[in-house]
């Protein structure tokens, strides 16, 4: 290799001297890349799509059942709309900044993670995640099953496998497929929820809802720990739908579209979420599909039971399509393969049936099942996500070598004890102020019921894997100064 251009790749930017250049997209119905680095002839797209892609993942009934959970644990409705509101202010900032990640590295999100865990040690947060995609998708295709039962007369057993279907589509076509789907789910999501959010109102007297109810801190904290959650669990795979825009793509650009994107998109749903909930919490929480379409005239309401099935395709392709890039990441760091258009399919396929499956069985008891789990996700990413932004803004500053991502045995070691330590060390002590149904840390009650496990996992495993940053970055720089003579 060239002394000097490994000298240049060391100056700044993304390592690349020894990554694979695979070959350039041919082009097709079904995406060729996987988990692999994405060449600049590959590189296309606008940075404004990422609006329209976090707009219409958010702009769906999960969303609104997500944000009625503020008046359900008990506030009242202002104080309801303000936690919705300060918590995607806070959790919009960390999924945004991993979207600015994609077009400088050109690689999925998570594969990302060995850089700080190591080879092997990227497993422990990609199982976690999987599990994410799982669970999500799970809940999101319940309420699109409710949607297609009620539609079309089906069973909600196999409506949830339709749906599922459908998705699993949509996911084996891959990223230009989502792209253009999302656009036009964008569009469709706002002409049907102006309206739906018109009739709310119209149909109902808010005055008596916004007086109602109560306040409690720790109850305030708690809806904004659900609300932060929703968009911090975007973090692991919001870099899979940028990673292909042109390197030369804004940082700022690419944060500033998907913030904004996401940020309406899913306060609006949350607080339509959260205003149904007050103003008719039974028939709400029932069955909340059926409340949202009942708000449409009758003849009408199989244009609504369409724009619903439509946002729930929307999220659970997105979901759908990480968990294979997680999947396949976790499985090409034990088994060499090759990733082609079948592997591809059968990986996806085998999430979907799972997906599915998990659906079938929970559809009975979803609400609680579904508060549970958006707390259960908040204990375990939020360490991985603070680590991963350190990294990337504060230790390494961007600069990845991209082979040893990739392939075993280069710069990375298979286990990265800084992230690792750092990421137990935030879980742990997130333990003593846990709050949910199946668990009570301690110090909950003498926090007045508030769970702020989230921000004291978010702060610890920061601060401490920021200790280790200057040795981080002298390792490194022994391991490229040593490349660097053997290659001169």
């Amino acid at each position: 290799m060239d002394a000097d251009r490994v000298a240049e790749e060391r100056s700044g930017g993304a390592y690349r001297d020894l990554a694979p250049e695979p070959p350039a997209s041919t082009g097709g119905a079904v995406e060729k890349h996987s988990i692999d680095w994405i060449p600049e002839q590959d590189r296309h797209g606008s940075v404004r799509n990422l609006f329209s892609v976090w707009f219409a993942a958010n702009m769906q009934i999960t969303t609104v059942v997500t944000g009625a959970l503020a008046v359900i644990v008990g506030l009242s409705l202002p104080w309801a709309l303000l936690a919705i509101v300060v918590g995607n202010v806070f959790g919009a900032v960390f999924m945004a900044l991993h979207s600015a990640q994609g077009p400088k590295l050109g690689i999925p999100q998570m594969i990302q993670s060995r850089a700080q865990f190591g080879f092997f040690g990227a497993i422990i947060p990609l199982l976690l995640v999987l599990l994410m995609y799982l669970g999500f998708f799970a809940s999101s295709g319940v309420l699109g099953g409710q949607a297609l039962s009620a539609w079309t007369g089906l069973g909600l057993v196999p409506s949830i496998l339709i749906v599922s279907a459908v998705c699993t589509v949509a996911a084996v076509l891959g990223y230009r497929w989502i792209h253009a789907m999302e656009r036009v789910i964008s569009v469709l999501a706002v002409l049907a929820f102006l309206y739906l959010s018109f009739r709310l109102l119209q149909q109902h007297d808010i005055g008596n809802a916004w007086h109602a109810g109560s306040f409690s801190f720790g109850t305030f904290l708690l809806a904004v720990a659900i609300a932060a959650t929703w968009q911090i669990t975007y973090a692991p795979y919001v870099a899979d739908y940028s990673r292909y825009l042109p390197e030369s793509t804004s940082a700022r650009a690419a944060f500033g579209w998907t913030y904004a994107g996401s940020f309406i998109g899913t306060v609006w749903m949350m607080a339509f979420g959260s205003i149904a909930a007050a103003l008719a919490s039974k028939s709400f929480g029932d069955n909340p599909v059926a409340f949202v379409v009942d708000l449409a005239p009758s003849g009408a309401q199989w244009v609504f039971y369409v724009v619903l099935l439509l946002g729930v395709l929307a999220i659970n392709t997105l979901n759908l399509y990480g968990a294979f890039m997680s999947t396949t990441t976790t499985t090409s760091a034990v088994v060499k393969m090759k990733m082609g258009t079948g592997v591809r399919t059968i990986f996806v396929l085998i999430t979907a049936v799972v997906g599915a499956l998990i659906a079938v069985l929970g559809h009975s008891n979803f609400v609680p099942n579904f508060e549970n789990f958006i707390l259960f996700l908040a204990y375990f990413l939020i360490p991985w996500t603070a680590i991963n932004l350190v990294d990337f803004y504060l230790v390494r500053r961007e600069r990845y070598h991209i082979a040893s991502i990739l392939d075993r045995g280069g710069l990375y070691p298979d286990w990265a004890w800084p992230a690792l330590f750092a990421y137990a060390v935030g879980v742990i002590v997130e333990v003593p102020f846990m709050s949910t149904t199946f668990y009570t840390g301690p110090m909950v009650d003498h926090l007045g019921g508030a769970d702020i496990s989230w921000i004291l996992g978010l702060i610890v495993s920061a601060a401490v894997y920021a200790g280790f940053g200057s040795r981080i970055v002298a390792s490194e720089k022994r391991w490229y100064d040593d490349h660097l003579e053997a290659n001169s």
